[in-house]
């Protein structure tokens, strides 16, 4: 116990001395913040590969982390003693963990999750399989890896396109263009979610993911949706529900998108293509939710 608690004083050192919360830090490292929380309290062991993502972000030794490096002490700097150097040679943007969990949201964008081999990553990196392997034993834990920084991707462009909006009406519409796929970046990012939903009818992980994520999504839209009604924007109507039914629409047509039209180009087929799905977007919010202007 002694060890453990240990172990939680110098990563919260390390987290100390990167000058972000807890919550950016395990966005960093690709947990989910509730399990850095546990394991910084006490009630949960950092896993062996969390240890190794945390000494890459902090530029730290694995070693040190764990008390095992000559003369480690928790009160010395993790970045300054001698026990914990610099790592000589330059990490990717972001560290080597999140380089890793955005090449293989790449590729399974590209081929599906279970297309894409360890070795696929590993070449992308331009590293080695038991690198990959040594922040992410498994395919199931790179999988989570992937979805959840794909979650807080999109909620981070979505608090950032929205940001300073005041008009319910007008966030409601940033939101549907945030949803429709007509940028590259936006299409793989669809083609991920198309990858989850699968699995996540396989894969209880996955599955719980999927829940927390599309339980933010809908509060999101609801919280939009309620706010307009007491702005007048939109009519009174029950948001969760609305909420419910847009998502489940941009959902569906999204799909019929990547469907036919997958490269982004539109094939000619007639209520397809991105433009479309646009236009039905702002149509359902403007037949169904949008207050009828005074005569």
């Amino acid at each position: 116990m002694q060890q453990q608690d240990e172990v939680a004083a110098r990563v919260r050192q390390v987290i100390d001395a990167a000058g972000v919360s807890a919550r950016e830090f395990a966005r960093r490292i690709v947990i989910d913040p509730s399990k850095l929380s546990r394991s910084l309290n006490g009630t949960r062991r950092f896993t062996a590969a969390e240890l190794a993502r945390i000494a890459d972000i902090g530029a730290v030794d694995i070693g040190w982390l764990l008390g095992s490096a000559a003369g480690a002490d928790v009160t010395a700097s993790p970045v300054r003693s001698a026990s914990a150097p610099r790592p000589p040679v330059p990490s990717p943007e972001g560290g080597r963990p999140l380089q890793i969990v955005r090449e293989t949201v790449r590729l399974i964008a590209e081929r599906g999750f279970h297309a894409v081999r360890v070795a696929d990553i590993a070449a992308a990196c331009h590293t080695s399989t038991a690198a990959i392997h040594y922040h992410f034993p498994g395919r199931d834990e790179l999988l989570e890896a992937a979805v959840r920084w794909c979650m807080d991707e999109d909620t981070r462009r979505r608090a950032d396109a929205t940001a300073g909006t005041r008009h319910a009406g007008d966030e409601l519409r940033l939101l549907i263009e945030l949803q429709t796929p007509r940028t590259a970046q936006q299409r793989r990012q669809w083609c991920v979610w198309l990858d989850l939903w699968a699995e996540a009818a396989r894969s209880t992980t996955v599955g719980r993911l999927h829940v927390e994520y599309y339980r933010q999504w809908r509060g999101t839209v609801a919280d939009v949706i309620r706010r307009g009604v007491e702005q007048g924007v939109f009519r009174p109507v029950d948001a969760d529900g609305a909420a419910l039914a847009l998502t489940a629409l941009i959902d569906g047509l999204a799909s019929q998108v990547l469907a036919t039209e997958p490269d982004g180009r539109d094939d000619g087929v007639p209520g397809t293509g991105v433009q479309a799905m646009h236009d039905a977007l702002i149509a359902h919010v403007d037949a169904c939710l949008t207050a009828p202007t005074a005569d």
